[in-house]
């Protein structure tokens, strides 16, 4: 919907006036993502189906308000809520092979695509339809909430699981915990790196449920020790389970990793959008680049975007994995098991003819110095090892065997990250930053010689809805630290000096800690200074 030709049109035909269209542009101002005919039926300018029907006249398109009756089909089989939330649609009715979806923007191509080719994917052609953007997130919250007493609500064991499962997919969680109590058996996921409690079951349920787990991962029924397994009852998931007893039970936790997600790109993670920084960082020959970044801060992630960016026809990329989390075209990757380590696959890989190799981990001696022989014989080589910064990588190879002329002539770049949750776009309350908040962003500022310009600049304050599970935020983004191994840098590892003199020579240069990224993203309103301080602790 463009906003001035649809006011302008809705004025013409008589539906609304000119004083109505100055209430929407005020109230657009505090509400900006909001479009003008979604305001004007917020405001109550006329009646809704008058309204939309007249915007659906002006657009060309087909018109209506959806309510839930008029969903005929059930939208899991088709696609997740969660992904319907993000696009702003809603299928409702299959009719000889066409399915009807309402949109709240059928002039956004992107979205409208999206929604198309997975219905395309099910054998369906999409039939487009004009709804309130408003109307859309009524439906959703309805449908939600239909299915938040399920988990209580089912008695049979096996539809239980099946609902905790599906409904973490729906909510976006990476990680369901099933957890044994003194006296119930608590359920809870992990959504943008936070926990949260969705169920709290009958104590008499807890050896049923874990029977069940078991069964569906293929784990030994009778062992009460440790066991990992994996679940492929759902096809669009890879879900990893890990049991561990406690001292109430068997602890379960199923990590879910999408089998076909999208490979983001590397300036949607959060990366500086710098096209000449990305190829100094990451576009290299008989080098290795590690990401740094203590578990769970999306490492893989980045570097699929990296190995995405960097892949083209004419070279050949492979990537030693455990497990393949993402399968991207044109890659040739390899998942390890029991039988291979990550150093033995990188043997093998090596005889390949690799121009570029991903290794999900370098978690021994053993394989940084046959990454680190890879990456002198001609090859690049993209890893990731657990450290809380890039210059603290130096010291860890270091701890491994590596030597420091090896380090020196073979160590490109080494990047850090940390994710931080984005402000909801729904809920979040603007303001203007406090005297306290402008203190310490000059400080950090001043101590590694960065100038923020903080004028006119505002924040927002997390207030929370249902969109966002009333947590104030959606979604995560990575804040990044980039450490290019220049020649001064390589000539202090050189001589074995501290990572304190590598990272005061550093700072001379182009390299800035996390916390400048995360203060620019702070600034530039994608998350607050609290979340910022919640993961770097700045005051």
């Amino acid at each position: 919907m463009a906003r001035q030709p649809i006011g302008i049109e809705l004025v013409r035909k008589g539906i609304i006036s000119e004083g109505d269209i100055e209430k929407a542009l005020e109230y657009q101002k505090s509400h900006p993502n909001r479009k003008i005919g979604d305001i004007l039926n917020i405001l109550q300018v006329a009646d809704s189906y008058t309204l939309i029907k007249a915007i659906g006249e002006v657009l060309d398109e087909k018109s209506m308000i959806l309510t839930t009756r008029d969903i005929k089909i059930n939208l899991q089989d088709y696609i997740s809520i969660d992904v319907l939330k993000q696009n702003k649609a809603i299928p409702f009715e299959i009719e000889n092979g066409r399915i009807k979806v309402c949109f709240s923007d059928t002039a956004n191509r992107r979205t409208v695509d999206t929604i198309r080719l997975l219905l395309l994917n099910k054998g369906l052609v999409m039939d487009k339809y004009i709804t309130f953007e408003s109307n859309i997130e009524e439906v959703l919250r309805s449908l939600e909430g239909n299915s938040k007493d399920d988990i209580k609500s089912t008695n049979d064991i096996t539809g239980m699981v099946d609902t905790v499962i599906k409904k973490a997919m729906d909510k976006r969680a990476s990680d369901i915990h099933f957890e044994p109590m003194e006296d119930s058996l608590r359920i809870r996921y992990r959504i943008d790196g936070e926990l949260y409690t969705v169920a709290n079951l009958e104590k008499e349920k807890q050896s049923q449920i874990i029977g069940r787990l078991k069964a569906i991962s293929n784990m030994h029924q009778e062992k009460q020790e440790a066991q990992d397994g994996r679940i492929l009852l759902y096809p669009d998931y890879n879900i990893r389970v890990s049991s561990q007893p406690n001292v109430y039970g068997e602890k379960f936790v199923l990590r879910l990793l999408k089998k076909n997600a999208d490979v983001k790109r590397l300036f949607d993670l959060g990366f500086p959008n710098d096209e000449e920084l990305v190829n100094k960082s990451f576009n290299k020959k008989n080098s290795v680049t590690i990401m740094a970044a203590p578990t769970g801060e999306g490492k893989t992630t980045t570097l699929y975007s990296v190995v995405d960016y960097l892949n083209k026809p004419s070279i050949n990329v492979t990537t030693i994995e455990d497990p393949v989390e993402i399968r991207i075209p044109g890659l040739n990757q390899v998942e390890i098991d029991a039988k291979a380590t990550f150093s033995d696959s990188l043997r093998t890989v090596l005889r390949q003819d690799p121009d570029i190799i991903l290794v999900g981990e370098i978690r021994d001696s053993e394989t940084a110095e046959i990454a680190m022989q890879a990456g002198q014989t001609g090859h690049y080589v993209l890893s990731t090892i657990h450290t809380i910064d890039s210059v603290e990588v130096i010291t860890r190879l270091r701890k491994m065997g590596i030597s420091n002329y090896d380090i020196a002539s073979t160590l490109a770049t080494s990047v850090s990250q940390r994710l931080v949750r984005k402000i909801c776009p729904h809920c979040a309350k603007k303001r203007d930053f406090t005297e306290e908040e402008i203190d310490i962003i000059t400080k950090l500022g001043k101590k590694y010689g960065v100038e923020f310009n903080i004028n006119g600049k505002t924040t927002y304050d997390a207030v929370g809805c249902e969109y966002c599970n009333n947590s104030g935020y959606y979604d995560r983004i990575g804040i990044f630290e980039i450490l290019i191994i220049d020649d001064d840098i390589r000539e202090l590892i050189t001589n074995d000096a501290s990572t304190l003199k590598i990272k005061e020579e550093a700072l001379k240069g182009s390299y800035k800690p996390l916390v400048i990224d995360g203060l620019n993203k702070v600034l530039n309103g994608v998350t607050t200074l609290q979340e910022l301080n919640k993961k770097l602790v700045i005051f």
